[in-house]
């Protein structure tokens, strides 16, 4: 019966016996390096501690170059003068007028940053093993080159340009937000803005909803947060436009990464751990 019919090496010769029959992989531009493998949750909880803690240590490890922050933020509005996208001074005060929006979006950029990045963890863990793995590893892999930006090129938010007629919302409407700004500003490096990390994780989220998802309602939600966390981003004066494209660059390294290890795009991949990868298991795997 399909899979799991065993002939036996009396009617075969010396044909050995086949093993559980699985779909083949498909060939992938490149050479695996690495095969998916079941994810084990208690090494996937302590890699995401582990490599959190590391991330936080790094990050405010590299010095608060003051002068160079604000000479390099100088420059980017600049740039982006030139370019004529130099929107977020507009948008940040159009927002910053309605008091309940703004309030909002200093909530939604300290809290839905990790809340959303570790449900979607989850959510693979538990639903796409297969993918897993690989898909992870673009998330640390962004998160990896954006720590090597903090410290080549520090840079201060538009919220603390020196002569700027930005408005850091945190500060002016007293409430809880960016470790950076506020209250809580002395525990964060303030000078670490490009890339914009927020940008790397929340477009990880969204391709990864939108790519994966079944229901069209939530693969739109997907495609929705990315956009919705630029709009954040900017309207807080957290970040410059081209911070964010900063962010999408390290996104993109780290699909380069993923690619290069398991031979192929995460999505691609089966979502069910191909038996031989299993260990012990001998069952077929479920399509």
């Amino acid at each position: 019966m399909g899979d799991l019919t065993v002939t036996s090496l009396e009617d075969r010769g010396n044909a050995p016996l086949p093993g559980p029959v699985t779909a083949p992989d498909r060939p992938g531009p490149l050479r695996r390096l690495r095969s998916p493998r079941r994810p084990r949750l208690w090494f996937e909880v302590l890699l995401i501690a582990v490599s959190y803690w590391t991330y936080s240590k790094i990050r405010n490890a590299v010095p608060e170059q003051r002068t160079q922050a604000l000479r390099n933020a100088d420059w980017i509005w600049r740039t982006e003068h030139h370019l004529g996208i130099a929107v977020e001074e507009s948008v940040n005060h159009a927002v910053n007028s309605v008091t309940w929006l703004v309030v909002g979006m200093n909530y939604y950029y300290a809290t839905l940053h990790f809340i959303v990045t570790l449900s979607v963890l989850v959510w693979l863990f538990r639903s796409h093993p297969g993918r897993y793995a690989a898909t992870r590893t673009v998330l640390f892999a962004t998160t990896g080159v954006a720590l090597v930006g903090y410290y080549l090129y520090p840079l201060a938010p538009p919220r603390l340009m020196t002569g700027g007629h930005f408005v850091d919302t945190v500060a002016v409407h007293r409430t809880w937000g960016s470790m950076a700004s506020g209250d809580l500003k002395h525990m964060s490096n303030q000078y670490a803005a490009m890339p914009s990390i927020h940008i790397g994780w929340s477009l990880w989220c969204g391709l990864t909803i939108f790519a994966l998802a079944s229901v069209p309602w939530v693969r739109v939600l997907g495609l929705l947060y990315p956009a919705t966390t630029l709009l954040v981003i900017v309207s807080t004066a957290n970040h410059f436009l081209l911070d964010a494209v900063g962010g999408i660059l390290c996104l993109t390294f780290g699909f380069a990464v993923t690619v290069i290890w398991y031979g192929a795009l995460p999505y691609t991949l089966p979502r069910t751990v191909p038996a031989r990868n299993r260990g012990r298991s001998s069952l077929p795997t479920r399509p």
